[in-house]
């Protein structure tokens, strides 16, 4: 079995700043990529940032320059810093990981979310 946690979502005012943890634990053998998607009412999930286990960063268009993803290796974690939020980055944020587990199968595992609302 692998579980994933998140939190530190919340309530934040337009401007302001949230960050973001998700610890993963389990069978797990090694953590390949982990990511934060997120889901807004009435929209499709988006990956919002991803991380390989050597550190490379892509992020979708319209975080760059605001969200910084990281992860700790050791204690496989993966953060996700947000500054200069906005009301349209309001929404459940859900932590996935690819990984290989304990039975040697490569599969994609999720969290359950937590959510980030930004008022405006």
């Amino acid at each position: 079995q692998v579980q994933l946690v998140e939190s530190g979502g919340g309530l934040v005012q337009a401007g302001g700043s949230l960050r973001l943890s998700c610890a993963a634990s389990g069978s797990i053998a090694s953590i390949n990529v982990m990511s934060w998607y997120r889901q807004a009412p009435g929209k499709q999930r988006e990956l919002v940032a991803a991380v390989t286990r050597g550190g490379i960063r892509n992020y979708v268009e319209s975080v760059k320059g605001r969200f910084t993803i990281s992860r700790d290796n050791v204690r496989n974690m993966v953060f996700l810093q947000m500054e200069s939020l906005k009301p349209e980055d309001t929404a459940v944020y859900f932590c996935a990981a690819n990984l290989v587990n304990l039975q040697a199968e490569i599969r994609n595992y999720w969290g359950q979310g937590t959510q980030v609302t930004v008022s405006s």
